[in-house]
């Protein structure tokens, strides 16, 4: 059976771990070559070794994606190894339990570099190799915090709203290069993000247990869940789609009240 990304290279931001680490197994599983970037080198290492070991191709570079000159980098590190990108994943992402009044300028600022401001240079510096592919693809990871609101995290809020509609104006002005962008929007996810914002709470366990019973379908998504909405819009399947938002979240933004 033919895989669907056999002798193309993807990138995947914050690869090293949770959704991203399921979106780079899921490409490199269906042939691509997968470049893994995250800022945290021994499980990068760790990461791309796994993907390795289990018969895919990837290879780890460290960077800090709110950071130009790491992108930059990075970037110029896989042209020099692959000599193409066709598939860019922003799933580099993070989250500040903290109100509009504890939370500082520094920390505000911070979140929205690591969540918005690395879309913008990601795609940004990829553009010139993106452009040479025949099949050209970006999709960023939003959250069904791009629609609603969530208590106690503005800033992670304020931010993924922007992934959102940055997804839908790079598709209207890339879509004369054929490069289509689209956004996921996943729901409660089991990856360790989520476990830590749980742990903040004073009783993480009953904390689940009420967030699992917000969700219709009463459990939290895995990163496969998460992946297979990536790799449908970074495939062919989907070569009539950009500018949207896929939403994976178990029915969790279907209705105000349903149970």
């Amino acid at each position: 059976m033919a895989r669907r990304f056999e002798g193309r290279v993807a990138v995947v931001t914050g690869g090293a771990s949770g959704i991203g680490f399921g979106i780079a197994e899921q490409f490199a599983g269906q042939g691509a070559c997968v470049a893994l970037l995250d800022r945290e080198e021994e499980h990068g290492h760790a990461a791309s070794a796994q993907i390795r070991a289990s018969g895919g191709t990837c290879q780890f570079y460290r960077a800090d994606v709110a950071t130009e000159s790491d992108v930059i980098a990075a970037l110029d590190q896989v042209a020099a190894r692959f000599h193409r990108v066709d598939h860019l994943v922003n799933n580099a992402g993070m989250v500040l339990v903290k109100g509009i009044e504890e939370c500082t300028a520094e920390e505000w600022d911070r979140v929205i570099a690591v969540n918005l401001k690395s879309v913008f240079l990601t795609v940004k510096h990829s553009l010139p190799w993106l452009r040479l592919s025949p099949q050209p693809t970006v999709v960023n990871i939003g959250s069904v915090s791009s629609f609603i609101g969530q208590q106690g995290t503005p800033a992670y809020v304020a931010s993924k709203g922007g992934v959102l509609l940055l997804s839908k104006a790079l598709a209207l002005d890339l879509a004369p290069d054929r490069i289509r962008v689209n956004c996921v929007c996943p729901g409660i996810t089991d990856t360790p993000m989520f476990r830590f914002h749980v742990n903040t709470t004073p009783d993480p366990e009953r904390t689940l247990r009420e967030r699992f019973g917000r969700v219709p379908l009463r459990r939290a998504l895995s990163p496969r869940e998460i992946a297979d909405a990536v790799l449908y819009l970074s495939s062919d399947q989907s070569s009539g789609v950009t500018g949207i938002s896929l939403v994976v979240d178990g029915g969790y933004t279907a209705a105000a009240e349903w149970s």
